[in-house]
């Protein structure tokens, strides 16, 4: 298995997406590597009210909330160097410049996310990350 200096790991805080949180943390607990536990968002298209395309529970909890969670069950799954990062913009761009931004060794997103109007038009984030990322990339497979 390789070993890994930095890991960056999506999450929007669906129970499938903090599966891809457990793995990612696994690795870099076995790596010694620091963990970088991201979750971006689009920004609300105006004061009226949220954005429709937003996952439900985006939309109900706090980013801040959401990746302290991710941050606490990544320390609880193994991983000792956590970080987190709130990100605006399209979930698979936002999560491939991070990881070039901070010279990550691995990005991993899990396999099936929250369903939007976006996401089904334009493309999964796993499928986008795997085309658009420079960096080792590592769809955890979530579903079921």
């Amino acid at each position: 298995m390789p070993s890994y200096r930095l890991i960056v790991v999506g999450t929007d805080g669906s129970d499938t997406s903090l599966r891809a949180v457990d793995k990612a943390a696994a690795l870099a607990a076995e790596s010694g590597a620091k963990l970088v536990v991201a979750s971006a968002h689009t920004p609300q298209r105006d004061a009226a009210g949220p954005d429709p395309d937003q996952p439900r529970h985006q939309r109900d909890t706090p980013v801040s909330d959401l990746l302290a969670d991710a941050a606490d069950r990544a320390k609880s799954a193994g991983a000792h160097d956590v970080d987190v990062r709130a990100l605006e913009g399209a979930p698979a761009d936002a999560l491939v410049d991070l990881a070039e931004e901070l010279g990550a060794d691995l990005l991993v997103v899990g396999s099936v996310g929250q369903n939007s109007v976006v996401g089904r038009l334009v493309g999964s984030v796993p499928r986008l990350v795997k085309r658009r990322a420079k960096t080792e990339v590592l769809v955890v497979e979530t579903s079921g």
